[in-house]
């Protein structure tokens, strides 16, 4: 039980540090560029892309400790730290229709936590 609990921050650590990743390229695509090429090959892009690796091999390796349905719910905070992160640091609003869906998606892990 006690290494269920500790991969399954690793895993929510995976998931953390990929939605870092998708507001970095968000932040990357609001960029103005003169050509489409240097809209792929950009540090940013490129370093995002990057994070989403490392991320994937903590999820690959939390999965070899932890039940495959308990890694779809924990998937699920993703929503939640990219809603945050995203009104920080892109100033974007969170509407009411976002509030309410992640007010399901707390209520749905609680659910399945107990």
């Amino acid at each position: 039980m006690n290494n269920v609990l500790m991969f399954s921050g690793i895993y929510i650590l995976g998931v953390f540090v990929s939605s870092i990743a998708q507001i970095l390229l968000k932040k990357s695509a609001n960029i103005e560029r003169e050509n489409k090429l240097k809209e792929y090959l950009n540090f940013k892009t490129i370093f995002a892309y990057g994070i989403f690796f490392g991320a994937t091999l903590c999820t690959l390796f939390a999965y070899k400790f932890i039940p495959l349905t308990m890694g779809t719910i924990l998937e699920t905070t993703g929503y939640i730290f990219v809603t945050i992160l995203s009104y920080f640091l892109l100033k974007e609003k969170i509407t009411k229709k976002k509030l309410i869906g992640l007010v399901i998606i707390i209520i749905g892990v609680l659910i399945f936590s107990i």
